[in-house]
């Protein structure tokens, strides 16, 4: 496949609308409280008479300072005291999970998210992964995809080296904005040298690949100071840079009315932004990937792009399809069989059900077959930008022109605006829509595709 991307602003704006990320699908508000431990474990017994490998993800909600910006699940404070109970309860429900597995399947893919995992300490770093190695079949080689995502704050070259010899051999770091004044405004002061000795540190002790984390769209950012940023950024040459946009939510998100929404940029000046963003990466031979993601052309998510087996979850892009993926810890969400299970969100909530010797699950969905039908389709659109739908149907066992009839209807005015040409049985997304691959995607979602407004983020 070609991998390119053009840049319209007109278009950007016809399509700016709110969609999901469809890290899942069913998307998070499909999933209902009548789903609970009992269902997931039936899923997990499903589970293991397939051939798949197992993906591990472990919440670590605990953040020394809060960023204003952020709209992840976690807990602000400078206790480091808090990570002991928080991890023993971790390792009581990995052994609870661990029984549901068999232990011959093997962890291909392995991710610590938050919050800012390295909060906890090198100790108990080394202690988490001896107790995931004690309860799963964590690979020996460096086969595997290890990763984690990095506050360059909370670490530094001794660090990142202890988690190589731990095993990871991924890492994203967060930076968003080197600008001193837009670092005050949303609460992360952070250094080009602290974040630098990081991703040197990484590229120094073998790490497979490093991404780099901005955010445009932040108070006080403007095009001239973000590209400062972007520039300096490249210099280091990363692996893959992603761009997200921010998403004022503060209805969500109380933390982010601490910010003031009129120094946010207007939204002319955050197309500009992304728009001289897209132009630096690939002056620098950054490849387009999808939602926000670039990476260079000899990286394994853009090889993997090409051969057409890159793959999409919780996590991001991944090289690493179909594992069924085991989260643990407070908020996060398993996806065994054709089930989605997420753990209680507060930690009062969670260590109580720890502690009563059952699993945190307190909500989730089973798919339906339709609905796996329809997350294989927005996968593939997603991560290889074309669908052939006779070629989909006869992989699924049904006649995908017929399937998907409303839905190809549905596609004309991408097809008028010439963000998607249709050729047969099959589609392909033009390099001036892929980053309007979200709108198209909500076309296949049946629970959302006649949604404009809600809980989403908009695209752009």
């Amino acid at each position: 496949m070609q991998q390119s991307l053009a840049f319209d602003p007109e278009l950007i704006q016809k399509y700016d609308r709110v969609g999901p990320r469809y890290t899942s699908y069913p998307t998070a508000v499909q999933f209902h409280e009548g789903f609970g431990n009992a269902d997931y474990a039936e899923a997990a017994a499903r589970s293991n008479h397939s051939e798949r490998a197992l993906s591990l993800y472990a919440h670590i909600p605990f953040c020394n300072t809060a960023c204003f910006y952020c709209a992840c699940n976690k807990i602000p404070t400078r206790d480091r005291s808090r990570s002991a109970p928080y991890l023993a309860r971790l390792y009581h429900e990995m052994t609870m999970q661990s029984r549901l597995f068999d232990k011959s399947r093997v962890v291909d893919q392995l991710h610590l998210g938050g919050g800012t995992p390295t909060f906890i300490s090198n100790d108990e770093m080394k202690q988490l992964i001896d107790m995931m190695r004690a309860n799963f079949n964590l690979r020996d080689d460096d086969e595997g995809e290890y990763s984690i995502e990095i506050d360059p704050r909370e670490t530094d070259a001794n660090g990142v080296k202890l988690l190589r010899e731990l095993g990871f051999n991924r890492m994203s770091l967060g930076v968003q904005d080197f600008d001193p004044a837009v670092q005050k405004a949303v609460n992360r002061i952070q250094s080009k040298s602290e974040t630098f000795e990081v991703l040197y540190a990484a590229r120094d002790n073998g790490f497979k690949s490093v991404n780099v984390d901005l955010i445009y769209g932040l108070p006080l950012q403007n095009e001239s100071s973000f590209m400062r940023t972007v520039d300096a950024i490249l210099e280091a040459s990363p692996d893959r840079v992603t761009v997200f946009n921010y998403a004022h939510l503060p209805s969500m998100f109380p933390a982010q009315k601490r910010m003031n929404e009129a120094d946010m940029p207007s939204g002319d000046m955050k197309l500009r932004m992304l728009s001289s963003t897209i132009a630096r990466l690939q002056a620098a031979g950054y490849v387009y990937i999808g939602m926000d993601h670039f990476a260079k052309p000899n990286d394994e998510l853009t090889i993997a792009q090409r051969a057409g087996k890159l793959y999409r979850n919780f996590q991001g892009y991944s090289t690493h399809a179909d594992c069924d993926l085991i989260a643990l810890g407070a908020t996060s969400i398993s996806m065994v069989d054709n089930v989605y299970a997420q753990n209680l969100r507060g930690l009062e909530d969670y260590t109580a059900r720890i502690d009563s010797d059952n699993l945190a699950i307190f909500r989730g969905v089973a798919l339906t077959r339709d609905d796996e039908i329809r997350r294989a389709v927005i996968m593939r659109l997603m991560c290889d930008f074309a669908l052939d739908f006779a070629a989909f149907g006869a992989a699924w066992d049904i006649d995908g022109m017929a399937y998907f009839a409303q839905e190809r209807e549905m596609l004309s005015e991408f097809v008028a605006d010439g963000l998607l040409t249709m050729s047969g049985t099959r589609i392909e997304v033009q390099p001036v829509g892929r980053m309007m691959v979200r709108v198209m995607a909500v076309v296949f979602d049946r629970y959302n595709r006649a949604q404009r407004t809600g809980k989403f983020s908009k695209i752009i």
